[in-house]
């Protein structure tokens, strides 16, 4: 009989009935995250910042210059994407993050760390530096880009599970140099993504992350160009403004 791990069939596109029954189905794989019996409005710490993390990617119902800040505490921007999350997953709406919850976003866990539908290795420099030679450490380049796959999840279900193809994540700094990259690009950072959506036009992915927490989002264009998005006004070294490039549109 042919086996199967769960990254393959989570990419594969093979849908288990129930958010929770994803990770029943594989009673090997275990969550790199241990989460409390439940968090909601007031609570505070480490559980609250991952779930921010993993739920940022539902910061608005629709185009709104509007992020989930990532600061351990529970409060109403964090209480609104979750709901959402719960929503387009098919769990009760509560804004209350319990057992079932928990099981729904670990199911988007990957155990290196990555997330279901997107691996490390797809936002690595193209010059062969891995996630060295930027701005910041390695390490800080990689969690910028863990928190940046969870965004892109969600951009991917708001898709209608479309496949995201990366046709550039991090760049190192002589990559971004070799290419004509600004000289502060989010991309430097792992904080940056040109992607490509199936099926989708780059204007009708730039109205989908809109409402994904992006604050950067480039112009986008009617040919069948990438569509960058980044997280600049989250991090200090971004540009602490928003860049909508095109606007607001819907």
């Amino acid at each position: 009989m042919t086996t199967f791990d769960r990254r393959t069939l989570l990419k594969t596109g093979v849908v288990l009935a129930g958010g929770a029954a994803v990770m029943a189905a594989f009673p090997g794989v275990a969550s790199a995250y241990s989460w409390p019996s439940s968090l909601r409005s007031g609570s505070t710490g480490a559980a609250v910042k991952e779930l921010q993390i993993r739920v940022a990617g539902w910061a608005a119902d629709g185009p709104k210059q509007t992020y989930v800040a990532v600061d351990g505490d529970f409060g109403p921007g964090t209480a609104a994407a979750l709901t959402r999350f719960q929503a387009a997953n098919h769990l009760p709406a509560t804004g209350i993050a319990d057992s079932d919850d928990f099981a729904a976003l670990n199911a988007l866990e990957s155990a290196d760390g990555s997330t279901a539908h997107f691996e490390f290795g797809e936002f690595t420099s193209k010059d062969g530096s891995g996630f060295d030679g930027g701005k910041v450490g390695a390490a800080t380049v990689k969690e910028n880009v863990r928190r940046l796959m969870y965004k892109l999840e969600a951009l991917r279900l708001k898709a209608g599970g479309r496949a995201i193809t990366i046709s550039s994540g991090f760049r190192s700094i002589a990559h971004n140099q070799s290419i004509g990259g600004a000289s502060n690009s989010m991309h430097l950072y792992g904080v940056a993504a040109d992607i490509y959506v199936s099926g989708l036009s780059t204007r009708q992915v730039y109205v989908l992350a809109e409402a994904c927490g992006f604050s950067g989002l480039e112009r986008y264009t009617l040919s069948d160009a990438h569509q960058h998005v980044d997280s600049r006004v989250e991090y200090p070294y971004g540009s602490q403004s928003w860049w909508w490039e095109s606007g607001t549109i819907s």
